[in-house]
């Protein structure tokens, strides 16, 4: 993965979210993708906050999407490696957010972990 390569994904990503369009979000993903994160937990009532399955995933999402319809991505820096990257963005609340999204070998994601700071 290049500079130029994951700042493009992490650009897309956020104007996707942004949009607050589902079906967009979601070409970002594996059919098998694995979601861990604390809103997830607080959301869905889970102890462990994963969600597996682009289906499962895609309602966890509708469901965020429902629940924050303010939401506002602000991309702060992308960090890149062989096979990943890691979003740093603020959202509408001013919460920081890193997520650390492993790709497949055709550039989706196929599993992500989202840390926050609040």
């Amino acid at each position: 993965m290049t500079k130029e390569e994951a700042w493009n994904l992490a650009n897309h990503w956020v104007a996707a979210w942004n949009a607050h369009d589902l079906d967009l979000i979601m070409t970002h993903y594996e059919d098998a993708v694995e979601l861990t994160s604390p809103v997830a937990a607080h959301l869905l009532g889970t102890s462990d906050g994963k969600v597996v399955g682009k289906t499962n995933v895609r309602a966890y999402f509708q469901r965020g999407l429902e629940a924050y319809p303010e939401l506002h991505f602000r991309l702060e820096d992308v960090l890149w490696g062989v096979d990943g990257v890691v979003l740093y963005y603020t959202n509408q609340k001013g919460t920081h957010t890193a997520e650390f999204m492993e790709l497949s070998a055709i550039g989706k994601v196929a599993r992500v972990v989202a840390h926050y700071n609040a």
